[in-house]
């Protein structure tokens, strides 16, 4: 459903922002540790590890390292251990980026309305957002939603969601202050896609791109805020669709054995294919009422979920594009990974950053931002923000990582936690450019 009102008329602002990492980065050699202690050389097992190395990402966050013990038990852990270590390692980052989120609203927990919570690698009743909202101490009136089956788009998705019940409470005249929660571990699946790899000499990738994170954005209707009170991105439409007979292309299939990764070789070609059509219908929604200088795709910034390389070149290729209007998505892909719905919201935490203002195409840091995610369906979600250009600008870079706790194994080997990200983008512009190009691999195919 597109808006189909003025730009800033909605009322709706990202007030709070926070990601949280886990301490752990795994590089592309984790992937050869395990495959190596467990399963025999086979020609899918060469090719998948192949495909890893050059992937374009340099390291994946990750709860643990290829000494974690889940992930070194004889067989592949059960749906029911992987819950557990959800829920032991999961929920904290899920409360950290929650924490970090209503700090920078200036939002108490008896403050938030309503919880809108995502994730694709768990599933239990009660979810997951219910123990997080414990622990925030949220009211137990809070009204929750908690999205389940659209994968990497179900950051935009929960946005959407929590935008439309914002809509109906300012209907009411009621204020609404919502906590919109991703939280994905996938990493501790590499067993499980490992054993299918050997077993069924597939080609299965999933285990190369995705990560773990937990993010989140507190949503106002703007209703009873104090003047004056600085938010950081307008919310001022969205446009979601699904692709056409495209459900067996792009999915996370339950198993025993936790989930499984469904990616065909067809899926860059149907999200670049989507990309014209929902970004003109989105543009359409606001009936000229842009300032004339946003017209075509390259007059924006664009946030983009970075699923993979394929699909940040496609969305270059189709939409005219640089490497620099999606600077933040390439910078997260190369940094952390693909950490499914999380991955969103940081890559919007991190397009405001100083650094990344340096990359902007022609130096010029765009207004207005294009928000674009694929999931599960294929679900295509995309979403128009504006920039409040006054809002203080963040200066914390690198991984967004918890306190140290006492870990008797230590990080593993290719992990090198606490590693930062602006490290990645020194120097001048021109070589910060080269950098990102040479780094993007836009020639990676995932077949």
């Amino acid at each position: 459903m597109a808006a189909s009102t003025a730009p800033g008329e909605l009322g709706l602002s990202i007030t709070g922002l926070g990601v949280q990492y886990p301490p752990y980065s795994l590089g592309p050699d984790c992937l050869d540790i395990l495959s190596k202690r467990y399963y025999p050389e086979s020609p899918a097992m060469k090719k998948v590890l192949a495909i890893n190395r050059y992937t374009g990402i340099d390291q994946r966050s990750s709860i643990g390292n290829p000494d974690h013990p889940l992930v070194n038990q004889p067989n592949s852990p059960t749906v029911d251990e992987l819950h557990k270590v959800f829920m032991s390692d999961g929920v904290p980052l899920a409360v950290e980026a929650s924490r970090k989120a209503m700090a920078e609203a200036r939002v108490e927990p008896n403050q938030i309305t309503h919880m809108v919570s995502t994730t694709c690698t768990d599933s239990a009743n009660p979810g997951y957002d219910h123990f997080v909202a414990k622990e925030l101490g949220l009211s137990d009136r809070l009204e929750k939603v908690l999205l389940h089956g659209i994968g990497c788009s179900g950051g935009l998705a929960a946005l959407r969601t929590a935008a439309n019940l914002c809509l109906g409470h300012k209907a009411r005249g009621k204020p609404a202050r919502i906590l919109v929660l991703a939280l994905e571990v996938s990493t501790i699946m590499v067993r499980s896609e490992l054993e299918s790899i050997n077993a069924l000499q597939e080609t299965r990738i999933g285990i190369a791109l995705f990560s773990d994170c937990a993010s989140a954005v507190v949503l106002s209707n703007g209703i009873g805020e104090e003047p004056g009170k600085p938010a950081i991105y307008d919310l001022l439409g969205w446009e979601n669709r699904v692709i056409p007979d495209s459900e067996h292309d792009l999915g996370f299939d339950v198993d025993p054995m936790g989930w499984k990764v469904v990616l065909s070789p067809r899926v860059p070609v149907l999200a670049k294919a989507s990309l014209q059509p929902t970004y003109t219908d989105l543009l359409s929604s606001f009936q000229d009422q842009l300032p004339s200088s946003y017209q075509k795709p390259a007059d924006f910034d664009w946030a983009m979920h970075p699923g993979g390389a394929t699909i940040l070149s496609g969305a270059e290729s189709a939409m005219g594009l640089t490497p620099e209007h999606m600077r933040a998505s390439y910078d997260t892909y190369i940094n952390h990974g693909n950490s499914s719905s999380a991955t969103i919201f940081s890559v919007l935490n991190r397009l405001r950053e100083k650094d990344m203002d340096a990359l902007a195409p022609d130096g010029k840091v765009k207004e207005y931002i294009v928000g674009c995610a694929f999931g599960p369906g294929i679900n295509v979600e995309m979403c128009m923000l504006k920039r409040r250009m006054n809002c203080p600008t963040t200066t914390t870079t690198g991984l967004d990582t918890p306190p140290e706790t006492d870990d008797s194994e230590g990080p593993g080997p290719g992990s090198s936690a606490g590693s930062e990200d602006g490290e990645s983008i020194e120097g001048d512009k021109e070589d910060k450019k080269e950098k990102f190009i040479s780094e993007a691999l836009d020639n990676v195919e995932l077949d």
